[in-house]
């Protein structure tokens, strides 16, 4: 099959050597096992042969994708739907209201993506009938037996009668994969291995704080390295809201992520991200992986990974696909490197004076209109310029939700350009918008 078609809706032109390697094996085999680093495009990797194995002539879901997050199901959705198929696919997870999807499984879509907790949920209510089911894939697997979905995957794979083919995703090597996953006769591929590693080049740097204010040596790092992106991890919550409130009274532009916001507001940073008008990230692990990010120049591990996966998967947001990044580990006077970092440290020096990162150059123009009101990017588009006076080199990345879009300005026109389209309707309706906080 020719996926050039499918690839130009991605700005790709060539698939990698790891993507070539699982199409061709899962055209081949039942079960396969693939793992890859985060970051290398092991999403499109197995959407694009599944789409192979879809029959328009079928009815029921066909192909039930398996995830730990909902921020992964989300993804997934958002990539399926921009191959531009003539398939449906809906998203089922916690947090998503639950009468939406009992209506969309009243219909239901060729390819199901969801968490393991609210897939049971609708099996146990009948909403949905796991009999047509042919494709099963595991996406972050070993993810989902860290989080205690071992129980619901279990069920669900069991009432799978029908399947004829498993995928079975991950960014690390499993020891060993359980027994109720059926994988008799499976084909592994690892691209972690040094034989397969996809080329990147990855710095490891140590950053010895000298006072006792590790936070003050954050700021210091940050202005020294002054990376065009950085994400900064931490183990706990808390940690994230003292480094926010940090940057806040420096009025450093950045975005925060965790457990404890509510999903909008995860959705808004990773926008926001993804379009420019922040390029600093404060998170939890919970962004280390699963989730639709731009290349990252630099990581830094605020507080240190508890194991080694987890290390790895922080890192992979950097470095990624032939890509060049850095790592730095800050380490406060009794600190140690984890035993497990099996690269050395190259030494680095915190700079004497405070140096604040440069401003963003775009901002967030908030449209409190989406898909569902029939608006689609060119509508944007064509306001922003027509009505907002902007060039087209001003306006830039836009993402349209089902009830909300968000288009990025250039930082220094946002101001005027909202002025000018305020009173303005889109398809004849009046919409508010706002810079967005």
């Amino acid at each position: 099959m020719n996926y050039s078609s499918i690839l130009s809706h991605f700005n790709i032109t060539e698939l990698n050597e790891m993507q070539k390697a699982a199409i061709d094996a899962i055209q081949k085999q039942n079960d396969v096992v693939l793992i890859a680093p985060t970051g290398s495009g092991k999403t499109l990797a197995y959407l694009l042969p599944v789409l192979q194995l879809l029959d328009d002539k079928k009815e029921g879901v066909q192909v039930l994708i398996l995830v730990p997050t909902r921020e992964l199901a989300i993804q997934i959705e958002k990539v399926f739907k921009q191959m531009s198929t003539p398939y449906k696919i809906n998203s089922c997870y916690g947090g998503h209201a639950v009468g939406v999807e009992e209506n969309n499984l009243a219909h239901p879509p060729a390819v199901l993506v969801g968490t393991p907790g609210r897939i049971s949920h609708h099996l146990r209510k009948n909403n949905l009938n796991a009999g047509s089911i042919q494709t099963l894939i595991l996406d972050e697997f070993d993810k989902s037996l860290e989080m205690g979905f071992k129980v619901e995957m279990s069920d669900i794979i069991g009432q799978c009668k029908a399947l004829r083919k498993r995928i079975l995703i991950s960014a690390t090597a499993l020891k060993e994969i359980p027994d109720f996953v059926g994988m008799a006769h499976k084909k592994v591929l690892n691209f972690t291995t040094d034989h397969h590693q996809l080329k990147s080049s990855l710095i490891v740097k140590a950053v010895r704080v000298g006072s006792d204010d590790k936070l003050e040596a954050l700021m210091l790092l940050l202005g020294g390295i002054n990376a065009r992106s950085a994400i900064v991890f931490c183990n706990h919550r808390d940690a994230v809201n003292r480094i926010s409130e940090q940057l806040e009274i420096h009025k450093v532009a950045h975005g925060f992520y965790h457990g404890g916001l509510e999903q909008i507001d995860r959705e808004k940073t990773l926008i926001k991200l993804r379009n420019g008008s922040i390029n600093l990230l404060i998170t939890t692990d919970l962004a280390a992986r699963g989730l639709d990010i731009p290349e990252i120049d630099a990581v830094i591990h605020y507080q240190f990974p508890a194991t080694e996966d987890v290390m790895i998967h922080r890192n992979g947001r950097t470095a990624r696909m032939n890509g060049v990044g850095t790592s730095y580990f800050l380490l406060d006077k009794d600190d140690h490197l984890p035993v497990f970092l099996d690269q050395k440290p190259e030494e680095m020096e915190l700079p004497k004076k405070l140096v604040l990162p440069k401003p963003t150059e775009w901002k967030t123009l908030y449209i409190g209109a989406g898909k569902k009101d029939k608006i689609n990017k060119m509508d944007i588009v064509g306001m922003l310029l027509q009505k907002g006076q902007l060039q087209k080199d001003e306006l830039g990345k836009i993402e349209v939700l089902d009830h909300s879009a968000y288009a990025a300005v250039k930082a220094n026109k946002i101001v005027k350009t909202l002025q000018l389209v305020k009173e303005e309707k889109i398809k004849n309706k009046k919409v508010k918008m706002e810079i967005s906080s």
